[in-house]
């Protein structure tokens, strides 16, 4: 039987990062995958939905007009755009693959299972093989969540992987589920002509975001003609042969909303279904794997990481835990992810970046807070470059001026993001980062202008 020092099942963002981290440390690794290396993320999530995006955004941009520009005859190929995403989804794979090579870590295609005995089964179209393990890493994922009864068929009843891969755009659309992947989709049809609706069963979008933040977003969708229903809940569906009737019931009681396709977007689900982890000891809670502090399971010589150890349900965050996971079992790591300090995206136009707490969420921790919001009209590259839709708001701690969270809605906020990240990491104050000269015209400006409206020292503003 071969043996490795690290096993790890699955190969998106966690599982290769926590191989090559692996490897880093001299440990013989492999990693086990069933379909392409990358993983959801590379393959059918992050990637290819930015691809689209881009797209998306560039040929809106292009229709409402750029000053100086003209156009005439514009159109789309809607084909070549998913073309364009599944072009750059294979590069990235490729990449992957590339770096297996490099540090010497084995791809062992197939479905990975656990065995009683903590042993890895691996099983393929060309047979089965039982490797051992020092230690194994759960990478496994997670899968998009449909409700009970609903029958995708990729015609009229989607979820994010079909709409992947449909070349054709539907006059109409109906959308379950207010989060990221169903408000960038929602951004992507609407900037291609489709009447867009979103159906939110909580009372805002982004559930869990900062509020201001979501209603900002949802302004900006309902000026691009998208109907939001927020508040609503879905009930039931009905397929007919020229779309969807999606029953469902809000302020206004029962209504009815006729597209020609239903797009689920209401999460996703861990995949540990079949996978041997009861009987190789590993517990699951809520769904998900349980994990201690160090991504230990609760089966000796077990880790997991990522989506299948709950949220947050990021790929960056799953990096972060990969890499945490390998270092513990090494040995040479004291302090664990902290989820605080993982930024959340929205890639649709104005995007949304944010980290830490909102103002209400450091108050309901018992924090003393002062916050700095300053709007994207107030900066020159944004007035600039036409884009001045949404605002930078930045929470500190009243006392120290510790920065506590960030919230961006605007052009490049996903990008902004990170400088926040970086600041919180180093427990930076409102005043470092004040005192950081800013680059002028940048968007980041607002950062330090937003830091110095928590002291009530905007310049700007």
């Amino acid at each position: 039987m071969k043996a490795y020092d690290l096993i790890v099942i699955g190969s998106g963002p966690g599982g290769y990062v926590a191989a090559i981290r692996g490897a880093q440390l001299g440990m013989r690794a492999a990693v086990v995958e069933e379909d392409a290396l990358g993983g959801v993320c590379l393959n059918w999530g992050c990637i290819p939905t930015k691809s689209i995006l881009h797209s998306a955004e560039q040929f809106d941009a292009v229709r409402r007009g750029v000053p100086g520009l003209k156009v005439q005859g514009l159109s789309a190929d809607y084909g070549a755009v998913i073309d364009a995403s599944r072009k750059a989804a294979k590069r990235l794979t490729k990449g992957v693959q590339s770096l297996m090579r490099k540090h010497s870590i084995d791809v062992l295609s197939g479905r990975g299972e656990l065995t009683a005995a903590g042993e890895v089964h691996v099983r393929s179209g060309e047979g089965e093989t039982t490797y051992a393990a020092s230690n194994v890493i759960l990478a496994t994922g997670s899968t998009e969540l449909v409700f009970p009864g609903i029958e995708v068929d990729g015609k009229r009843v989607l979820t994010s992987r079909e709409a992947l891969e449909a070349r054709e755009l539907p006059a109409s659309i109906a959308i379950v589920g207010g989060g990221a992947v169903g408000l960038e989709f929602a951004y992507a049809y609407a900037c291609y002509g489709v009447n867009v609706t979103v159906i939110e069963m909580q009372p805002q979008l982004l559930p869990g975001f900062d509020r201001e933040t979501a209603d900002e977003l949802a302004k900006s969708f309902a000026r691009r003609g998208v109907e939001i229903c927020t508040g609503t809940a879905f009930r039931a569906l009905e397929t007919r042969d020229d779309g969807v009737v999606v029953h469902v019931e809000g302020e206004k009681g029962d209504q009815e909303v006729v597209a020609g396709q239903l797009l689920m977007a209401v999460g996703r689900r861990a995949q540990v279904e079949g996978m041997g982890f009861e009987a190789a000891g590993v517990e699951l809670e809520r769904g998900f794997v349980r994990i201690d502090a160090e991504q230990r399971t609760s089966a000796p010589g077990i880790w997991a990481i990522g989506d299948c150890a709950g949220p947050p349900l990021l790929a960056h965050a799953a990096s972060h835990e990969g890499v945490a996971a390998v270092e513990f079992m090494a040995g040479m790591r004291r302090h664990p992810v902290d989820a605080r300090l993982v930024p959340g995206n929205i890639y649709c136009q104005p995007q949304v970046g944010s980290i830490g707490w909102s103002a209400d969420q450091a108050r309901e921790a018992g924090r003393e807070v002062r916050v700095g919001k300053v709007p994207f009209v107030a900066c020159g590259k944004a007035v600039g470059t036409g884009e001045t839709e949404g605002f930078v708001k930045l929470v500190s701690d009243a006392e120290h001026g510790e920065v506590l969270g960030c919230q961006i809605i605007g052009h490049g906020a996903t990008e902004m993001i990170n400088e926040v990240a970086l600041a919180m990491t180093l427990e930076c104050t409102i005043h470092e980062l004040a005192a950081a000269c800013h680059a002028h015209p940048t968007l980041s400006e607002m950062l330090a202008e937003a830091a110095l409206a928590c002291d009530e020292r905007s310049i700007n503003f």
